[in-house]
């Protein structure tokens, strides 16, 4: 047997991508869509979580969409939204809990995506969400637990393994 401990393996939870566009409308609908073509899933709409007179916003406005991918629609989306970012990402990309976001600036610059004249040029936000085996315990409903600090992911951990495993490089 091989000494690596199979529970500080680090996986990805979840890929969250999400556009937003700041009004509901014919807008929200195109970046709706535009999010379908790109992951093949229905994405949601996310609401104004409080009243912003000032850019005419008010609570429970639906102001954005976001689909959430795991397994392996969730690697290959990465892998082609790195490849948006050429593989490179700043070390402020990445929080203290182990996780990272990235934004790609047009959805032209990701893979195998054509542009579309109707809808105009949108860019989208990737978050990535990093955990290790058995981390379901602090989120179940029934009883429910805590995660040694020792489980959790560093900053330095993720980096790691986002080096590793997709070859990125960090500036």
């Amino acid at each position: 047997m091989n000494g690596e401990n199979p529970m500080r393996k680090i996986l990805i939870e979840k890929v969250t991508v999400n556009i937003g566009t700041g009004q509901p409308g014919e807008k929200l609908d195109n970046a709706k869509g535009l999010l379908e073509r790109l992951t093949g899933k229905k994405p949601i709409e996310t609401n104004a979580k409080r009243r912003e007179p000032a850019f005419k916003l008010r609570k429970g406005l639906a102001i954005g969409t976001k689909v959430t991918l795991r397994g392996k629609d969730a690697e290959s989306f990465l892998e082609k939204a790195l490849a948006a970012k050429r593989k490179v990402l700043k070390e402020t990309n990445f929080d203290r809990a182990g996780n990272f976001s990235f934004g790609v600036a047009e959805y032209i610059d990701f893979p195998g995506a054509k542009y579309d004249p109707a809808i105009e040029m949108y860019g989208f936000d990737v978050c990535v969400t990093l955990e290790r085996p058995g981390a379901r315990v602090s989120k179940r409903r029934i009883l429910k637990s805590k995660t040694g600090r020792k489980h959790g992911i560093s900053k330095e951990e993720a980096l790691e393994f986002a080096k590793a495993r997709f070859g990125i490089k960090v500036e």
